[in-house]
């Protein structure tokens, strides 16, 4: 009976997401590094323009503008559900380069960038496929969840 317990209170750890609370711990995210370079990339505001869709030039289309498919990651140093996915990430990165790109965008430091994206919780991720709209999804996820996300959408490998 206490592994069920266990075992459920965990699954709500892991499936669970911030909603803005915690803000006063605002320690740098714990990214799990390889060597000293991190294989998720940081975005700016600026950078999303120019990398990912220019919102602000064509707010009503989406036109993405990479030319690999792409997850971006909205986060906040302080989520504790951030930090968990984030070695994910990063192995993913590691995993899948040159296939796609895995970004990272600090909704604190970018706060006009999350409001246009509408955050309200984080994490949020938008998998971003090379054609068609991108997705939104929030919450943290398993490794597997990502990787079958990832082939079927992003990759088309499931279809």
């Amino acid at each position: 009976m206490k592994k069920v317990a266990y075992l459920l209170l965990f699954a709500g750890v892991v499936l669970s997401s911030c909603n803005g609370q915690g803000k006063q711990n605002r320690k740098e995210i714990n990214n799990v590094k390889k060597g000293n370079e991190m294989k998720t990339i940081a975005l700016t505001k600026e950078d999303f323009i120019t990398k990912i869709a220019n919102y602000e030039a064509s707010p009503n289309e989406w036109k993405y503008l990479g030319d690999k498919p792409a997850i971006v990651d909205f986060y906040a140093s302080w989520c504790g559900p951030c930090k968990m996915i984030a070695p994910i990430l990063e192995e993913l990165a590691d995993e899948y380069a040159g296939k796609i790109y895995i970004y990272k965008v600090d909704t604190e430091a970018e706060e006009e960038l999350a409001a246009a994206f509408g955050i309200r919780s984080i994490p949020s991720l938008l998998f971003i496929p090379m054609k068609g709209a991108p997705q939104m999804t929030q919450g943290a996820m398993p490794k597997s969840a990502f990787k079958e996300t990832i082939e079927k959408e992003l990759l088309n490998s499931g279809k």
